[in-house]
């Protein structure tokens, strides 16, 4: 994929932004943008790159007519709708499905050969939300095909996301500025998404893979490791290829919102899916939830909309019962926490709620981890097998833990809070402290060069280690 060589990485961003950066016209811009966005799917995926630009099409299509129509708009929403979660379906879950039917019925039913896209989750819903924008008049349709096929196909989100609504990005798409602001916030904040994702997730998921081999010889030590591990591991790669796709876009003056807002920070469950992966709850809200009557009809059929959006939610991620399990764990202590008469926020002491969030966060990650929920609960129970410990497993696990890996460990979790953006706006926003603020700014600008540097280094002498959200 893109990703495994850093020199093409490097030369595929410089080449993109100086001439995106030299052409005067934003039309020339826009079609510079898709060329390259092509290209750059089409490195991994080149046969899927027209299966992407069908969906294009399709849902421009789609979206011509229900924007030209006053009658028989929800048969074209509809059909939208199916079309897209069909090719979703076709291309990753119908081997889910078929080997359920085959354990169910002892049948033998062969599993096809279809190769599941790269990114496929993350470009049928951005396609599904702009038919169903215009099929709500949240925004005009589009009358050129190139600028919806610019939205589906924009490189620094195509792959991983975020998800971009398309009413988010409408005005952009056709009225945007290049600043040297944005450039230059842009290029920082794609080396902090580079550095989360090369010293400290690409270390600790050296460790946690480590770990998964031997299973049944985890330590109590080790499963806690391994947990604790895995859930840094997928808030800083996914967090950091969002920071990335941000950065990218403001470099070309388009502006995503926020996808990660410190979630390991949460009290509660619903709070942490505030923070969690913004893009996506805030989609299944928006064009699922809300929908479905949300919690509009009485107590009872908010639990079960709630219940159906985490159910999609899960399953989303992938076609396992491990994600399907991740997805109604979240989903049941989200309506224990609003629908019953125990709200965590009730709890006085928030390192109580603070305990109580983490540990179902980690351990529903342990699920979302797994091969299967047999291995997820064969783990979890090792967690809370106390006194029970084999030497050897130990001293394997020991020396997994280099120094550098053990700094990576230290690195995630002191900067899974907000503290250092806390700082940088009391600086910011304090007349009397601009000293201080020019100061750490120019201190902040030589570090992230350094651990640019850094990572270019490591990217080029190490193996690839692709994104975990690559394969959704």
């Amino acid at each position: 994929m893109v990703f495994s060589s850093i020199s093409f990485l490097c030369g595929f961003l410089f080449i993109v932004f100086v001439l995106y950066s030299i052409i005067p016209w934003l039309t020339i811009k826009n079609l510079l943008l898709i060329i390259f966005s092509l290209i750059f799917y089409s490195v991994g995926e080149p046969v899927y790159v027209f299966l992407m630009l069908g969906m294009s099409l399709l849902n421009y299509l789609l979206g011509l007519v229900i924007g030209k129509s006053n009658k028989g708009r929800k048969f074209w929403l509809v059909l939208s709708v199916v079309a897209n979660v069909g090719v979703l379906f076709v291309f990753k879950y119908v081997n889910f499905v078929i080997s359920n039917i085959n354990n169910m019925f002892s049948s033998d039913i062969p599993l096809t050969n279809i190769v599941m896209p790269i990114g496929i989750s993350f470009f049928t819903f951005q396609a599904m939300s702009y038919v169903i924008d215009v099929y709500r008049k949240d925004c005009e349709y589009q009358k050129n095909f190139f600028n919806v096929l610019l939205y589906i196909s924009f490189f620094p989100q195509l792959i991983a996301g975020p998800i971009i609504k398309y009413h988010d990005l409408e005005k952009e798409i056709t009225d945007r500025k290049q600043t040297v602001d944005d450039v230059e916030s842009g290029i920082r904040r794609f080396i902090i998404g580079l550095t989360k994702k090369v010293i400290i997730s690409n270390a600790v998921a050296q460790v946690v893979d480590n770990l998964m081999l031997d299973v049944e010889g985890m330590t109590v030590l080790a499963a806690w490791i391994m947990a604790i591990g895995y859930a840094l591991q997928i808030y800083y790669d996914f967090s950091g290829y969002s920071d990335m796709a941000i950065g990218l876009g403001r470099m070309f003056g388009f502006h995503f919102k926020e996808n990660f807002d410190y979630p390991y920070s949460s009290t509660s469950i619903k709070e942490f899916w505030r923070r969690w992966h913004i893009s996506l709850s805030t989609w299944f809200k928006e064009y699922v939830y809300i929908p479905l009557g949300g919690n509009r009809k009485g107590k009872a059929w908010t639990v079960i909309n709630k219940y159906i959006v985490f159910f999609l939610t899960g399953f989303w991620h992938g076609a396992n019962w491990t994600f399907v399990l991740w997805g109604l764990i979240h989903g049941t202590f989200s309506v224990i926490e609003e629908g019953t008469k125990f709200n965590i926020n009730n709890v006085k002491f928030k390192a109580v709620r603070y305990v109580y969030t983490m540990l179902i966060v980690v351990l529903a990650f342990v699920i979302f981890r797994a091969d299967t929920v047999a291995q997820a609960m064969d783990i979890i129970s090792k967690m809370f097998v106390f006194g029970v410990s084999d030497g050897a497993s130990n001293i394997y696990l020991l020396s997994q833990m280099t120094p550098f890996k053990i700094f990576a460990f230290l690195l995630g979790i002191i900067f899974m809070f907000p503290w250092v953006d806390k700082l940088w706006n009391k600086l910011k926003n304090n007349e009397n402290k601009v000293k201080a603020y020019n100061a750490v700014y120019i201190i902040t600008g030589i570090v992230l060069m350094i651990c640019l540097m850094f990572c270019i280094i490591t990217l080029a002498s190490d193996s690839y280690n692709p994104f975990i959200y690559f394969r959704f």
